[in-house]
């Protein structure tokens, strides 16, 4: 499976040849590089490589140097390997054992090379924060009239029972609490251009999280068919 970690910049849009306004994100994904590659013949026992994105601030004190982001032992993982500055994030991908030989340690992984226009992907990323909030806002619920009887309890969830059977509450039943904040995927979102010389790539649609936040883009698992 192919994939890269980047950095969400923000949304835009583009027009394609016959004038119709695409909305796309604008994800910047230079800076990919190899940390490591296993192989099913190896202690892992499957084919698959690690990368590293978004280098670590060089601080330098009294003659000591550290990395902002990364602790002695990780840093030197990455300086041994020769890949200065190290690297803040990073992520696991499974491939075959052909596309593991294609690839070193140390390489930095072009944009162009793995993904071009018209490919399919899932975007996983943090999704947005919004605290501790109740059922309308949370799962879209619908608020009763404010008029006739109804008193202190317009937004509220209501009875959550089930009346003498079964007698108790449903697993999964929908109510107040955490809203967002959790690890989400957008599946089949279409690659809409690539731009190897600023180092991001237009996917169209929006995809999980805030801007500045870090996502990862694999190939779609689930790829859809065309009609024709």
């Amino acid at each position: 499976m192919k994939g890269l970690l980047g950095r969400k910049v923000g949304m835009t849009q583009v027009f394609d040849a016959e004038g119709s306004r695409i909305p796309v994100t604008v994800v910047e994904v230079a800076g990919n590089v190899v940390v490591k590659k296993k192989t099913a013949q190896g202690k892992d026992g499957y084919n698959a490589v690690k990368i590293g994105f978004t280098g670590c601030a060089r601080q330098e004190k009294s003659g000591m140097i550290r990395y902002r982001g990364a602790n002695s032992p990780e840093a030197g993982v990455f300086l041994k390997l020769g890949i200065d500055p190290p690297r803040r994030h990073v992520r696991e991908f499974r491939i075959t054992a052909a596309e593991l030989d294609d690839i070193e340690v140390g390489e930095e992984l072009a944009i162009e090379k793995l993904f071009s226009v018209g490919d399919r992907v899932d975007v996983t990323g943090t999704s947005k924060g919004h605290g501790y909030t109740g059922v309308i806002k949370r799962h879209n619920y619908s608020r009763p009239k404010m008029t006739h009887g109804t008193h202190e309890f317009f937004r509220h969830g209501g009875s959550i029972g089930a009346s003498a059977y079964p007698a108790r509450v449903f697993k999964g039943k929908a109510m107040a609490g955490q809203h967002g904040n959790t690890r989400a995927t957008v599946q089949n979102l279409r690659v809409v251009e690539v731009i190897p010389e600023d180092g991001v790539v237009l996917i169209k649609g929006a995809i999980p999280g805030h801007n500045d936040g870090i996502v990862c883009i694999s190939q779609a698992v689930k790829r859809r068919r065309s009609l024709a």
